[in-house]
């Protein structure tokens, strides 16, 4: 027999969640699925918080619901109605009642579900790093430097703790470029001084002369950040050294490389402190020219930080960033969310990153759809960074963020699309991906069988299984 749950009664706990996030009872209601006068009975511990209302919390504030006693069966119950939900297996849906009547009595068979699913997960994401080699024509050999440090920062979670900690601490006694320039000076004695040139050198650090030369054309947001990439690099050197021993990392450029990733992720983490900007961007439904104007960042930088919010009982909103060339070419990449495109070239051009592109300074929204049926809300938008010089073209790129459609009531970017209708059908790449209708494919997918009808002629001139 399955041993009796507590009653939990913590509803001060939830009253206290939903006056930080400045929701209303209504609001909240909304959002946990329950009606007014329930939720006010749990917040007045007239009810316990059950299950259900904890998977709730799970859903519609990842991270919160480890804050209460009975966090870690919700977090259980929640993993495994994600396994038995994929779509990519139609047959024989379960319900939550059902789930969770096997999480209470088979507790052993709802976890063995549960790491069935993870292994299949695994199978996806190795299927996919295989496509990455496959685009890059890599061997089985050691990843090359930059794979090896991308793939590092992918499975820490994009979230370095030590670090993290360290810069927000050190946030709270600086405000702004000037402070951080006078700390420079004051701590440890580097002067900074103007530098002249085409552009293609942004800043320069001289550790003799004590110096850092900064490019005159620079944006404020790009001066601060290298001011803080500066400091950063002075300030947290004993941390960082010791996430880099930890790292395990095959080659001194790999860890050279870590090392520069590592400075960026502090200074980001300094300007954008990690509570601070996790509760503004909740406040302001992680709208991201909001967030980049009262955080003095770029609008990159911005979107970046907001992938990197995955402190272990306080994560933000589970979202994917990538940044996107001219050329198709995915040059950053992160996800929290179960969302892995390609690491290199290939992505499916269907996705809107891809039009965003070519129209800079204005956002694009989509719903997007990929083969299992997971739905993504993705907002997107081209930017342009002056070269400083004729002789030089500017660089040209796109920035994408996004969350699954079960986020959308806190992803501002969701407001203007018909969340539940009809959404874009995309891939990881056009050589895994299934989609056997699709207009858009390059090529077959790897290990289909190719039928070719002469006698008719369709948009893609073959058909596979």
């Amino acid at each position: 027999m399955p041993t009796p749950r507590r009653r939990l009664f913590e509803g001060f706990r939830l009253r206290d969640l939903r006056r930080r996030l400045g929701l209303s009872q209504a609001a909240m209601a909304a959002r946990l699925g329950i009606s007014v006068p329930y939720l006010s009975q749990i917040e007045n511990n007239d009810r316990p918080i059950t299950d259900l209302v904890l998977v709730a919390l799970a859903r519609s504030f990842p991270g919160e619901e480890a804050a209460f006693g009975s966090g870690g069966e919700a977090a259980a119950l929640l993993r495994t109605l994600d396994a038995s939900g994929d779509t990519s297996v139609p047959q024989d849906r379960l319900d939550e009642a059902h789930v969770r009547r096997a999480v209470e009595q088979q507790p052993l068979l709802a976890r063995r579900l549960v790491a069935v699913h993870d292994a299949y997960r695994r199978s996806l994401e190795q299927l996919r790093v295989l496509d990455d080699r496959f685009d890059t024509g890599s061997s089985e050999a050691a990843p090359l430097p930059w794979e090896e440090v991308r793939d590092w920062f992918q499975a820490e979670g994009n979230y370095i703790d030590a670090i993290d900690c360290a810069a927000e601490a050190l946030a709270v006694t600086l405000d702004g470029a000037p402070a951080l320039e006078a700390r420079l000076h004051d701590r440890h004695g580097i002067r900074t001084q103007a530098l002249d040139g085409d552009g293609s050198e942004l800043s320069r650090f001289d550790a003799s002369a004590r110096t850092l030369a900064l490019h005159r054309g620079l944006p404020p947001e790009s001066r601060a950040f290298l001011l803080a990439h500066r400091l950063v690099r002075h300030e947290f050197a004993e941390e960082m050294r010791a996430v880099i021993a930890g790292a395990g990392l095959a080659s001194a450029a790999s860890r050279e490389l870590l090392s520069v990733g590592l400075a960026n992720y502090a200074a980001g983490a300094l300007l954008m402190p990690y509570e601070a900007f996790r509760a503004a961007a909740r406040a302001v439904r992680h709208d991201v020219d909001r967030l980049r104007q009262r955080f003095g960042v770029s609008f990159e930088q911005a979107c970046h930080r907001l992938s990197t919010l995955q402190r272990p009982g306080a994560a933000g909103l589970p979202l994917f960033f990538c940044r996107v060339d001219m050329a198709g070419n995915i040059t950053k990449r992160h996800s929290a969310t179960r969302l892995q495109f390609a690491a290199l070239g290939g992505a499916c051009p269907l996705w809107v990153v891809h039009e965003a592109v070519a129209i800079p300074d204005r956002i694009l929204v989509q719903l997007a759809e990929m083969p299992d049926g997971t739905r993504y809300v993705s907002m997107a938008k081209g930017l342009v960074k002056p070269s400083g010089s004729y002789a030089r073209p500017p660089r040209r790129y796109a920035v994408a963020l996004g969350c699954e459609e079960a986020h959308a009531a806190d992803f501002v970017y969701a407001d203007d699309l018909r969340l539940g209708g009809a959404a874009t059908p995309i891939g990881a790449s056009c050589r895994i991906c299934p989609r056997a209708d699709c207009d858009q494919r390059a090529f077959p997918p790897a290990g289909s069988v190719i039928a070719i009808d002469s006698d008719r002629r369709s948009v893609v001139p073959y058909a596979f299984s």
